[in-house]
């Protein structure tokens, strides 16, 4: 926007803007008011006479706003970003209104937008307030159902993970699983306690659907049923089970290597679980399991402030007592790390990041089965991992290396979105360790893998030094017959990758395929 066209579209202060030269304590208690009013936007690089002074948005000042909004209490959902005004940038804080429940101030002011004025409520008017917008949670529901119940050895999981020896029922009931008095289940207590709480409650179950491909139907249904803490592990398990490992062979050793960590699933799988709108009673959990990925779809939208955007920022819980248990129980995260968990495993897996979708009704987490990198690549790092002790980041420089890449800093910069003085410390880190080494000083400096470090022949040989390789090796079939585990073992492909060059080489006539299946071989045609 220009800034005649920024002063026109807000000419003032008002009920929905607010203007602010920084980022500072006020941001708070102004998107506490706008939440509980009707929404707004915090104008940051803006002084109170409408005077444009600038603000970037730099990673540190989002970190310092994503900061300064975990200090209000409940706030509605928010976004950041950056708007250009004539040749300066203002940094533009959108609040919304909280569609359930009330926002307060760190010190439980409840306030609200009138005006260009942030007020808070007191007396009857706080009271009329609070009984209009608090929310009663739905885990809290009573089912009606007795203690009796309650599934006793559930019930000593449960006991056992908050460690309550004596008084259980008292116990049970501080910590919501009963009723208040009444002896009754609470939807809470129903979702870890009954052997089957979809009986009760509906499709609080989790269906696992199985795709041969990225389109068309399912080829297989399972549902699994029980208690929040079962279902867990036994989603996980079927998965895993489903998904399979990937088994690769370099010189001696063998690489099982998942393709998904397991602690990604379970936190994702925990998650929608744990987080979904029970009250959406007709539809389950879902979980779908395709070729290039699995998606887990939990039914209803994401807690307020929480959104797509903000996922690793900030955190929220529909169903507190719900996941209070699986973490008591070590099947979830402690608040505010799941999601960093799955980025940060994956990222240690050199496997594409978890996406995160909102539709409003349903959220899905999406866990791809693919890497930049193939799985012989996957395992040489872990095999280099066993020499020193390496960063996260380091495997990624490690394998660009390994495919004969130069490094500079400029290139550490672009492959891993770090600084300078960052990308210059990865690099002298693998130098010092022996992992790379160096030519060249200061700005000319670039680095090459080390020679104590011998990447697998698929990723140091052209393809025809690999057919020279595969070809000189088959001369001698009466000793080591040439198969696609040869194969494998040689050039530190996968399965498909070695299928691929051999079916590559009985197109040229170099080799002939004899047998079948497991029984399959290659002999050379001398061509």
């Amino acid at each position: 926007m220009s800034e005649a066209e920024f002063a026109i579209s807000f000419p003032t202060e008002s009920t929905y803007v607010e203007r602010k030269a920084g980022v500072g304590a006020r941001i708070p208690p102004e998107a506490v008011a706008f939440s509980n009013t009707d929404g707004g936007v915090v104008l940051i690089g803006v002084e109170d006479n409408g005077a444009v002074v600038g603000r970037s948005l730099t990673p540190a000042g989002e970190d310092e706003i994503h900061r300064r909004m975990r200090e209000a209490n409940s706030p509605g959902r928010y976004t950041i970003h950056e708007l250009a005004v004539g040749t300066k940038p203002v940094v533009v804080l959108s609040v919304a209104r909280r569609a359930e429940g009330f926002a307060q101030t760190s010190d439980g002011r409840v306030l609200v937008r009138r005006g260009t004025m942030s007020v808070a409520l007191i007396g009857e008017e706080l009271a009329r307030f609070i009984n209009e917008r608090a929310l009663a949670r739905f885990e809290d529901t009573d089912t009606g159902l007795g203690f009796a119940h309650a599934d006793p050895a559930h019930l000593h999981t449960l006991c056992e993970g908050y460690g309550w020896t004596v008084d259980r029922e008292d116990r049970l009931e501080e910590a919501g699983f009963l009723t208040s008095g009444g002896r009754t289940l609470t939807v809470a207590g129903a979702l870890h306690l009954l052997p089957d709480p979809a009986v009760k409650l509906g499709k609080t179950f989790v269906e696992i659907l199985r795709f041969a491909g990225d389109a068309g139907d399912y080829d297989k249904r399972t549902e699994i049923r029980g208690p929040l803490g079962a279902q867990v592990e036994r989603t996980v398990a079927e998965i895993v089970s489903e998904l399979g490992t990937e088994l690769v062979v370099l010189g001696v050793r063998r690489y099982e290597l998942p393709r998904i960590p397991t602690v990604v699933l379970r936190e994702a799988v925990a998650n929608a679980i744990a987080h979904r709108s029970y009250e959406l009673d007709g539809t389950a959990v879902r979980v779908e399991i395709r070729p290039s990925s699995v998606r887990i779809v939990s039914p209803g939208g994401l807690p307020e402030p929480v959104t797509v955007d903000n996922i690793r920022e900030t955190q929220a819980s529909r169903n507190l007592k719900v996941i209070d248990a699986l973490r008591r129980l070590g099947l979830a995260e402690d608040a505010g790390r799941g999601v960093d968990v799955m980025v940060d495993a994956m990222r240690e897996e050199l496997l594409e990041p978890p996406m995160f979708e909102d539709t409003g009704h349903s959220v899905t987490v999406i866990l791809p089965i693919r890497s930049p990198v193939t799985p012989a690549e996957r395992a040489w790092v872990r095999e280099i991992e066993q020499r020193g002790l390496i960063e996260p980041a380091d495997r990624s420089l490690l394998v660009h290396a390994a495919r004969g890449e130069r490094l500079t800093n400029s290139r550490v910069r672009e492959l891993l979105v770090v600084s300078a003085e960052d990308a210059r410390r990865a690099l002298q880190r693998l130098r010092d360790l022996g992992f790379l080494t160096q030519h060249g000083t200061r700005g000319g400096a670039s680095y090459e893998l080390g020679r104590s470090l011998q990447p697998p022949a698929g990723l140091r040989l052209t393809r025809n030094e690999l057919v020279d390789l595969i070809l000189a090796d088959a001369q001698d079939t009466a000793t080591v017959p040439l198969t696609n585990a040869r194969v494998r073992a040689l050039t530190g492909f996968d399965r498909i990758g070695a299928l691929a060059l051999l079916d590559q080489l009985v197109d040229e006539g170099r080799v002939r395929r004899v047998g079948e299946r497991r029984g399959t071989r290659y002999e050379p045609t001398g061509t």
